[in-house]
């Protein structure tokens, strides 16, 4: 398997390239288990989470794809259009 990071630094370097390993940490005598997720956008910005779960993470992505499109349509002036009904 390979590793999502080498030396701190993400190995994550293809647009729309996901990767993620499963870790387990302890506090307090209780065990969880986290996902390290990062995932390359198509614009070469790097999302990076770590949740319970690798569909929470795929979730946290989405929503971050999505605010990045939506804050690109308002910049580009691609706002949707509304239907009004007459």
């Amino acid at each position: 398997m390979t590793k999502i990071t080498v030396n701190g630094v993400t190995t994550t370097n293809t647009p729309e390239q996901e990767q993620y390993e499963f870790f387990t940490d302890r506090i307090g005598g209780k065990t969880k288990r986290y996902c390290q997720y990062d995932y390359r956008h198509t614009d070469g910005k790097l999302f990076s989470c770590v949740k319970p779960s690798l569909d929470a993470c795929r979730q946290a992505r989405d929503e971050w794809v999505a605010d990045k499109n939506r804050k690109a349509d308002i910049s580009t002036g691609n706002r949707a259009k509304k239907h009004v009904e007459r």
